[in-house]
This record gives structure tokens, C-alpha cells and sequence, in this order.
């Protein structure tokens, strides 16, 4: 109940007032069954957008700091996330990644809609980066298929690193579905992964006109010289477009 609440009363309004949100592709979201969203990440504002946009409810892996928070803004998040039927996942070691396809699995076996961000975390600096290769994993166990979505204009509207949100124009673009059934009990070869999540990510870099670098965001955000080392954006290569 909560979260049809929070996406036509308490916050779908706000949100299509500040991002006059524009979608296209829709009609490649099916209307039933499971199904695996692959989002680039700009901004906290994606998961809000992505579900204001499709009909259907989208469950995603939510990090578990998000519920172990302490004091009246901890047990706000908490619930905030737990209403909104967000599921947390900790991602600290190989045991936890495991822990958290688990998860995935089930979700997807409800034939449910599941929310994923390859790059596994938000974008340090607007261009696209290196994806996991979890969802990789996930898509060749399950079968389920993989919609590429492309979130444009919503770091505009919610500047990382900022607490203000502003009026912009947020796009939404779905591409379509990508089948992998040709992989079909390969999951685990490293090297079948690695290509398909490349391929994921190279349709995300066609749908949203990123640029692409080939490193993990994750290993830029902790890097003492930050996202700006001085080496020009990497093209993904042709051949991980299949």
C-alpha cells in the first residue's frame, strides 16, 4: 500500500512537477512476468523516477545501511525503505554477493520487476562505468530477460552531493529486451559474464549518449585522485557489443 502512496500522493506529484519526466520505449516493459530493469546511476532520484514511470511495482536491492541506521532519521530510512519494498543486501564480501543473488532470485521468481544498477553504484562524475557482472550471473541463471534504461537529466534535478532538488527535465529511455538465452547454462564462465554484462552496458551507453570508462565507479569513488585522473573517457569495445 505504502509505495502505490508514496508514487501517486506523497511524492509522484512533486516529482513530475521538478522533472516534467519524458519516457520512451514504455511499451517494451511487459505487463506481467519477471524481468531484470538495468539502469545507468546519476542520482539518488533514478530509483524514484524509474518507478514513478512504469506501471508495475519495482523491487530493488537496497545496500543494508539504509536499514541499520540509528536515532529518528535512522528509524525514518528504515522505514521509508521497508514501506516502499525495498530489500537490503549487504555487500561486503563474496559470501554477501551470494547472499544477495539469493535474494534476487526469489524476487524474480515471484515474477516480479527488479531494479538494478550494473555499475553497481552511483556515477562519480556523469559518465558511464564498468558494470558487475552480478547481474551478468543473474540473468543467465534465471532466463528472465534484461531491459536496458537509460535515466537522463536527473542529476540535474538532484545534484549528487546535494540535499536541494531542482526543476529540470528528466528522460526516461528503455531499450529492448535483451534475450541471452544463447548463453544458456554458461553462468559462472567468467568470461560469458563479462560479456554480457559488457553488452548491457554498451546498450546503456547507446541509450543514454554517456561516455564510457573502463573502471569501476566504486574503485574511482575511493581513489585519492577522485573520478578527474587525467586520462581521457574509454569507448567500450566494439566486440562486447556481441
Amino acid at each position: 500500500m505504502w509505495y502505490w502512496l508514496f508514487k501517486y500522493v506523497f511524492m509522484g506529484p512533486l516529482l513530475s512537477l521538478l522533472g516534467r519526466p519524458k519516457v520512451q520505449g514504455l511499451e517494451y516493459v511487459p505487463d506481467s512476468g519477471p524481468v531484470i530493469l538495468a539502469s545507468n546511476h546519476l542520482a539518488v532520484a533514478d530509483s524514484f523516477y524509474l518507478c514513478l514511470v512504469v506501471r508495475r511495482r519495482i523491487t530493488y536491492l537496497a545496500k543494508a545501511e539504509y536499514f541499520t541506521g540509528t536515532g529518528i532519521k535512522g528509524w525514518f530510512t528504515r522505514w521509508f525503505y521497508t514501506a516502499a519494498g525495498q530489500v537490503p543486501i549487504d555487500r561486503t564480501d563474496a559470501d554477501s554477493a551470494q547472499d544477495a543473488l539469493t535474494t534476487a532470485e526469489r524476487i524474480l521468481g515471484e515474477r516480479k520487476v527488479l531494479g538494478m544498477y550494473p555499475e553497481g553504484t552511483r556515477s562519480p562524475d556523469g559518465r558511464l562505468y564498468k558494470g558487475k557482472t552480478g547481474l551478468a550471473r543473474l540473468a543467465l541463471e534465471t532466463g528472465v530477460p534484461v531491459i536496458p534504461v537509460a535515466m537522463v537529466g536527473t542529476d540535474v534535478v538532484n545534484p549528487p552531493g546535494s540535499k536541494m532538488w531542482r526543476f529540470g527535465r528528466v528522460e526516461v529511455r528503455f531499450g529492448k529486451p535483451m534475450d541471452f538465452s544463447r548463453f544458456e547454462g554458461l553462468a559462472g564462465n567468467r568470461f560469458i559474464e563479462r560479456a554480457v554484462i559488457d553488452e548491457v552496458v554498451y546498450e546503456l551507453m547507446q541509450l543514454s549518449g554517456q561516455e564510457y570508462v573502463d573502471l569501476y565507479a566504486a574503485d574511482v569513488k575511493e581513489s585519492p585522485d577522485g573520478p578527474n585522473d587525467g586520462n581521457p573517457p574509454a569507448r567500450i569495445p566494439e566486440s562486447a557489443a556481441g
